[in-house]
């Protein structure tokens, strides 16, 4: 869809603006007034992980006059195999202030703001309304949500990406021109069936191919050229190597921006998506143990004193990064289609465990609604063993 340009151009360009833009310049659509309009926007990424370090590099380079950068996370080990804003050097410092000191190092012209919180109701509408647009690196759904309704309430144009392992997603939700992301997705889906790329794995390369996508489409917005991607879905296969679009249509029944919405205001978005369901939050309650208590219950099982069985539910590949000694892997898949009961021991207690606990949890229900009424599960999972008892394991 052809839009009109999101924000007016600048007065003028510096000399070292010119030089530095003069490949943007020579372009006809783009040319001196698009470069200009790049200079006056204001665009805010919320999240500088997988898609927000493609984003901004490239936001910046292109001469977005300011960016914002909504992130209160630290840089770890394991972000560096896509998060390329961050590099060693950076591990354990603020993930705002690492990528606010790679993006100067590419564009020392533009402004960068640092919005060092965790976002969410309280605070989205007052940081959004700064800007002319937004650009979502989030991971989570209870954060696209509310991306998603704030940019509705305020009028602002949304840039969304998601990926997982090998496949991408990218469009635009603009509810004063087309659709949202609730007219996409009106509601999340159920908690534990969609896994996180922290459970399920992304290719870090997949991050840059979709992050570009949705820089173009800022740039696009921003400038007014080209056609936009309201109102389509762009679904990418990295292994077949392939682009297809969905047509998205506005739902004239959309909760927020429908004829008679029902979400006139931010709402709890964390009970909105759930983390868990609440069949696995009432299992857990008064069953889920710590790996101290994990660690003694092994050392008496070592000495004969009690006999139970510890069950790992993660997937064979994340077995095989790092295990915890006893345990058998059952993947959960094989609970929640039933394939995995008939050969649970019934003269023996079952202990789940999975990466944090929340697989183990929803596990967990499942087997206790199969009769296993003294079942367990080990909260903070094998993050927390490593942590805690053998740190000389890998986490991941």
């Amino acid at each position: 869809m052809n839009l009109p340009p999101l924000v007016a151009p600048a007065e003028s360009l510096t000399v070292d603006e010119v030089r530095r833009y003069s490949r943007h310049l020579i372009i006809p659509d783009v040319g001196m007034s698009g470069q200009k309009r790049l200079k006056n926007a204001k665009v805010l990424c919320v999240g500088a992980g997988g898609l927000g370090s493609p984003a901004l590099m490239y936001l910046a380079a292109a001469g977005v006059g300011t960016l914002g950068i909504v992130e209160f996370d630290v840089v770890d080990e394991s972000n560096l195999q896509r998060q390329i804003i961050h590099g060693h050097s950076d591990i354990g410092r603020s993930k705002a202030e690492s990528a606010r000191d790679s993006v100067r190092e590419i564009n020392p012209l533009i402004a960068v703001n640092l919005h060092q919180e965790r976002l969410d109701s309280s605070n989205v509408m007052e940081l959004f309304a700064q800007y002319d647009l937004i650009v979502d690196g989030t991971d989570n759904f209870a954060t696209r949500y509310l991306v998603n309704d704030a940019c509705v309430l305020l009028g602002k144009p949304y840039v969304w990406g998601s990926i997982y392992r090998f496949d991408g997603q990218a469009s635009v939700f603009w509810a004063e021109y087309g659709p949202c992301y609730r007219c996409l997705y009106p509601e999340p889906p159920p908690p534990g069936m969609v896994p996180s790329c922290a459970e399920g794995g992304v290719l870090g390369v997949l991050c840059a191919s979709i992050g570009s996508i949705q820089v173009t489409e800022a740039i696009k917005l921003l400038t007014g050229i080209g056609d936009s991607l309201l109102g389509r879905l762009m679904v990418y296969d990295a292994l077949e190597m392939t682009y297809r679009q969905v047509r998205i249509r506005k739902d004239p029944n959309c909760a927020v921006c429908g004829e008679n919405p029902t979400v006139t205001e931010l709402i709890d978005y964390e009970a909105f998506c759930g983390t868990i369901s609440e069949e696995a939050a009432d299992a857990a309650r008064d069953s889920t143990i710590s790996v101290v208590q994990l660690k003694d219950m092994l050392d008496a099982r070592d000495a004969g004193e009690i006999d139970f069985l510890l069950v790992d539910v993660r997937e064979p590949g994340e077995f095989e990064i790092v295990s915890i000694d006893g345990a058998v892997l059952i993947p959960k898949g094989k609970f929640l289609d039933g394939s995995a009961l008939g050969d649970l021991p019934n003269d023996k207690q079952i202990v789940l465990h999975c990466k944090v606990g929340g697989r183990s949890a929803e596990v967990l229900a499942v087997v206790k609604g199969a009769g296993f009424s003294d079942a367990i599960h080990v909260g903070g999972g094998i993050n927390a063993w490593v942590h805690q008892i053998e740190p000389d394991k890998p986490s991941y």
